[in-house]
């Protein structure tokens, strides 16, 4: 696990971390997932953030959105040749699950948390994650013609030739243009996300990158 720039002192974060539900349903990454995936948005966040001083929250929503989706992170892993190393029961193995691109892209953001739990230290994480993102960091530009959650969603449903989007207005505070607005968004058969901002466009946004996130993790 050279490819990763960083020693663990706790080998069983490592291992955890490339453990698949498959093999076990307590010490699996899908709790280091979930950490994983709050630190790298926010580090990704910071960058965009810091390197585009002039850019607008919705532009920059969207280069977030394009860096840590499904397809993103699983370029990564593949990078860094993780797909070798995961644990997989025998039929995950079988059925390809080292090439999988949703186990690829959670197992990215459980090393991600694996790796702030080692060390619990942004400023030893960040660099490294960012190293990991150095290719595509170069690559994404302002002015590229991004899509919004809200576009990936619904070519994901299309393409899964499953029923579209409906967006709700729930709750809207304070007055215009102080308003914030909260949206639920619902697919039919899953749950409803919700999403929320300082307009009711960059509400749906939000929610939209919420229910996108889970069913590429699903479907």
């Amino acid at each position: 696990m050279t490819k990763l720039g960083y020693q663990f002192q706790r080998i069983d974060l490592l291992q955890q971390a490339l453990t698949h539900r498959s093999v076990s349903q307590r010490d699996n990454y899908e709790r280091l997932e979930f950490l994983g995936d709050s630190l790298l948005g926010m580090i990704i966040a910071k960058y965009l953030y810091c390197h585009f001083p002039k850019e607008k929250e919705g532009r920059l929503t969207r280069m977030r959105a394009t860096l840590v989706r499904q397809e993103s992170l699983a370029k990564i892993a593949k990078d860094l040749q993780l797909g070798q190393s995961l644990i997989l029961s025998v039929g995950e193995l079988k059925s390809g699950g080292h090439h999988r691109e949703s186990i690829l892209a959670d197992v990215v953001e459980a090393i991600i948390a694996a790796i702030y739990l080692d060390c619990n230290r942004l400023d030893i994480l960040e660099p490294i994650v960012l190293k990991w993102y150095e290719p595509y960091l170069i690559e994404i530009h302002p002015g590229d013609q991004l899509k919004d959650p809200k576009s990936l969603l619904q070519e994901l449903l299309q393409a899964k030739k499953m029923p579209l989007p409906v967006y709700e207005v729930v709750n809207i505070e304070g007055d215009a243009p102080n308003q914030h607005f909260t949206i639920h968004c619902q697919v039919e058969g899953f749950s409803v996300f919700k999403g929320e901002g300082a307009s009711r466009r960059f509400a749906e946004q939000a929610a939209a990158a919420d229910i996108l996130k889970f069913l590429e993790h699903s479907l």
